[in-house]
């Protein structure tokens, strides 16, 4: 398959959240639908509580990182690392977060402050045109663990108009990334992110 648009997919979160698995399945799932595809270096501290970063580019690349004002999507697993990528959101980007909190350790030593949660959705609502909000923790929970959160959101963002990577690939890449007792989980939790978004971009 031939995809000749560039499509830039930049996602963050915190150590844990599994933000570099769910890069790894996207990357592996465009990759067995034939597309080109480049990843970046994951940067940050990756730690659990730290911040982690990927940039996956699918298409035509001439280089691994997102620029300035250029990502397609963003995928934000805590809400308030989407502050972090603001440089990366144009006009046409696509954004969804995880509206569940993670509260980083530099909050939790005094070393900064949290923002105020409704008070930072009222803004990225605000500012943004294409800014969708996922309780990526509850559908999680009906999935069977909290653990697959990670994937609710991914399942959201497979439902967006434009995403490159058909949705019975992206399953096929869980199933070869993750433990055999995590799959049927991880699949109800696609799922169920799929559905939260579907609506929005249904013809």
């Amino acid at each position: 398959m031939i995809f000749k648009k560039c499509y830039k997919i930049y996602l963050i979160g915190i150590g844990g959240q599994g933000t570099i698995k769910t890069a790894t399945i996207i990357g592996e799932a465009a990759m067995a639908q034939g597309l080109n595809v480049v990843m970046s270096e994951v940067h940050g501290m990756a730690q659990r509580g730290g911040t982690v970063v990927t940039e996956i580019k699918i298409g035509q690349v001439e280089s691994p990182l997102v620029e300035r004002n250029a990502a397609d999507l963003i995928l934000a697993f805590e809400p308030s690392e989407i502050l972090r990528a603001l440089d990366k959101i144009g006009k046409q980007t696509r954004v969804i977060a995880n509206s569940s909190i993670i509260v980083p350790f530099t909050v939790s030593l005094g070393i900064s402050q949290y923002p105020e949660k409704n008070q930072l959705f009222d803004k990225m609502k605000k500012e943004l045109d294409n800014f969708y909000l996922i309780d990526a923790e509850k559908l999680a929970k009906e999935a069977g663990h909290l653990i697959a959160a990670n994937i609710v959101i991914l399942g959201a963002a497979i439902a967006i108009s434009g995403f490159p990577v058909k949705k019975e690939i992206v399953e096929e890449s869980i199933r070869k990334n993750l433990p055999a007792r995590l799959i049927d989980i991880n699949i109800k939790a696609l799922e169920l992110g799929y559905k939260e978004l579907s609506f929005v971009f249904s013809e």
